[in-house]
């Protein structure tokens, strides 16, 4: 191993140690409102029974017995269960049901979780602005990814997260037969961000994201067009296809064996660390040293998240355009760019790759030809690549 790799090492070793000391203290801070999901596997049942008194017996909260018969009122607990006709195995299924979500409810601080959108929206906003005034560059880029990470992972939390709104909707959905509203409300949001400006959530919002581009970085020579030690580009084909089949595996184990694959590696998790386990931490460190020498790799490998926004960035208003009447064809941009897709979008001959809008093309690009703008791309000049 040369200087260069010890290097990097050593300053991706410190980094995490800091990430992992500083959530510590910052989860301390927050406190934890981790809430068990009770399974149950009988009810005390008896058709002369108040829904108060079933309540009682099953030591059940009435909010949860609320939510099982649908209840607008709290008077309304005074009716018996011989006044709603369910059978008892269907209201066993409806009371876990009741459950996972009344414990999905409380784990959430709902403070932080608004401060916490509040300020994604106001950052992005910023960072937008940035980009689009040429502001952000080789310079200055890995400092923002660092303010990311730190604001929304280190400060806020690992939940939420945008891959949390895909993986925790299909395990608790698996396990529970429940569905948590919030959580489809934050992917919503999430969707539209990714829509209304390239993948701009994952690109500059995503606590492990913006981590991750942050020690691409680190490995990265004073224009950030290169690696100092080499940096691999994996055919999109060859990810995406790692990405799909994991989520299916993910998917087919929820359902099938009822156990989430993701939450023991869960990397999200380097910012809550004391729920962090053994396999965790081997496949943090996995990630984190993979991010020095190939562009986000959970992102483009694993992310339930980063599948989903994939196929929804092809609809954003605002991306990565190229003006063709400005482009000499030198290939600076395709060459910088962290992935393909780059070279991808420049060209146009095949599928488009995750684009992160991390503006490297726009700062390399010696004719200002590329940008960060609304509308449809322009289609290649015929010929403008051929060689010559």
């Amino acid at each position: 191993m040369n200087r260069r790799n010890l290097a990097n090492l050593g300053i991706l070793v410190v980094v995490a140690a800091a990430i992992i000391f500083l959530s510590w203290m910052s989860m301390n801070i927050w406190g934890s409102n981790k809430v068990e999901t009770v399974q149950l596997t009988s009810l005390q049942y008896n058709k002369n029974l108040t829904l108060k008194e079933f309540a009682k017996d099953n030591k059940l909260p009435e909010k949860v017995v609320s939510r099982i018969f649908n209840l607008k009122q709290t008077s309304e607990l005074n009716k018996s269960l011989a006044d709603f006709p369910i059978t008892q195995q269907k209201l066993l299924l409806k009371t876990n049901e009741a459950l996972a979500i009344y414990a999905e409810s409380l784990s959430k601080n709902w403070t932080k979780i608004f401060v916490k959108f509040l300020l994604w929206f106001l950052f992005l906003a910023l960072v937008y602005v940035l980009i689009r005034k040429d502001k952000i560059n080789a310079k200055n880029r890995k400092w923002v990814y660092l303010i990311s990470f730190v604001l929304f992972g280190i400060i806020l939390g690992s939940d939420p997260s945008p891959m949390g709104t895909i993986k925790d909707a299909i395990t608790l959905y698996a396990m529970h037969h429940a569905l948590f509203i919030p959580r489809f409300i934050a992917l919503a949001v999430f969707l539209f961000l990714v829509v209304s400006v390239n993948k701009f959530i994952c690109a500059w919002g995503c606590q492990f994201g913006t981590l991750q581009d942050f020690i691409f970085r680190l490995n990265r020579n004073k224009r950030d067009s290169k690696g100092l030690v080499k940096q691999y580009k994996v055919p999109f084909a060859v990810s995406n296809g790692i990405r799909i089949g994991f989520f299916v595996l993910f998917t087919v184990v929820a359902f099938v064996w009822v156990f989430d694959i993701v939450e023991y590696v869960d990397p999200f998790k380097i910012f809550n660390p004391q729920v962090v386990n053994v396999a965790g931490w081997v496949f943090i460190g996995v990630i984190l040293v993979a991010s020095l020498f190939v562009y986000r790799p959970w992102c483009h490998f694993f992310c339930p998240f980063g599948l989903f926004g994939w196929l929804f960035e092809r609809f954003s208003f605002i991306k990565i355009k190229v003006k063709y009447s400005d482009c000499i064809a030198c290939d600076a941009c395709s060459k910088a760019c962290p992935s393909t897709v780059m070279d991808t979008i420049l060209k146009q001959d095949r599928t488009v790759p995750d684009c992160f809008a991390c503006g490297t093309c726009i700062s390399v690009c010696p004719t200002n030809a590329i940008s960060l703008a609304p509308g449809k791309r322009e289609k290649v000049p015929e010929g403008k690549f051929d060689k010559k």
